[in-house]
């Protein structure tokens, strides 16, 4: 696989930082409730791990740690986007997510999982997820993360953005 980017992100998570530390990039927060949300790089007992945690006030609305790319490279393959991820009390929702965007504004979702049908919730030690999906020829963009509705903290490390076979 090309290293990109996204690669050198990656990469950046298994390098030991202090808890509290910005997001790399191409790493940013979002969501429709970003205000109450806070985004960082944490040192946990096992890795360097990318952190979500509500902050008071936190409501049925989402926040997200994101990023988005091109999808030129990866038109016409399935991609996993996975990663590893740990929960403390998330009350509400969380999970991982990623959507292949189309072109024209506003851009039509070609494809889209969010895990809204295997829900992570309360408390969890580390736990592999993955997504998968098709990129159709006319994708423009790719977007990924993880997303955490309401009260609770993930983790996300050891993430992965990888073709597979199309037969899987």
């Amino acid at each position: 696989m090309r290293i990109n980017a996204l690669l050198v992100a990656v990469l950046a998570l298994t390098i030991p930082v202090m808890a509290g530390s910005t997001l790399p990039r191409p790493w940013f927060l979002a969501g429709t409730d970003a205000k109450n949300y806070e985004a960082s790089i944490e040192q946990t007992k096992e890795a360097s791990a990318l952190s979500l945690r509500s902050l008071p006030g936190a409501t049925t609305k989402f926040g997200t740690i994101m990023q988005s790319f091109g999808a030129k490279n990866y038109r016409g393959k399935k991609m996993c986007f996975s990663a590893t991820v740990k929960n403390a009390d998330v009350s509400q929702w969380a999970g991982l997510w990623m959507r292949v965007d189309g072109p024209g504004k506003p851009a039509p979702v070609l494809a889209f999982d969010n895990m809204n049908k295997r829900k992570i919730t309360g408390t969890s030690d580390w736990k592999y997820y993955e997504i998968v999906l098709d990129v159709p020829q006319e994708a423009e963009e790719i977007s990924f993360g993880v997303l955490l509705t309401g009260p609770g903290q993930v983790w996300m490390t050891a993430l992965k953005f990888e073709p597979v076979d199309k037969a899987q």
